[in-house]
């Protein structure tokens, strides 16, 4: 099936997101796709997604799970993944990027870029 939609339709900037996520925690992140009446989600048949986190201070990149929907997408960080997140007792104990992917037809497009704040 071939989608009504392009990443040129969307547009080339990425939304920035804000993550705070509980060290060991299982953290979820819903990403929601809407048509211009902002009501009617976008048919996402077909798209693939990957996610993953980094940290800018070494070279660990640790894939998220994803999880389709109609319309939206689940990112999903496992305790098993964000217990390794940060280090010592203080109210953020690390920053990490975080990026989104959408493959559409070989085209990839990235629809969200952030930060996790463990």
């Amino acid at each position: 099936m071939t989608n009504s939609c392009s990443p040129e339709i969307f547009g080339a900037d990425p939304a920035r997101v804000k993550w705070n996520v509980v060290r060991g925690d299982t953290a979820i992140l819903r990403v929601e796709f809407f048509e211009n009446d902002e009501s009617t989600k976008y048919d996402t048949t077909g798209w693939e997604y990957a996610s993953s986190t980094y940290d800018s201070t070494g070279d660990v990149i640790d894939e998220l799970i994803v999880t389709p929907g109609v319309g939206y997408v689940e990112i999903t960080a496992s305790p098993e993944i964000t217990t390794n997140w940060g280090l010592g007792w203080a109210g953020t104990v690390a920053e990490l990027s975080f990026d989104l992917q959408v493959i559409i037809d070989d085209v990839v497009w990235t629809p969200v870029i952030g930060t996790i704040s463990v």
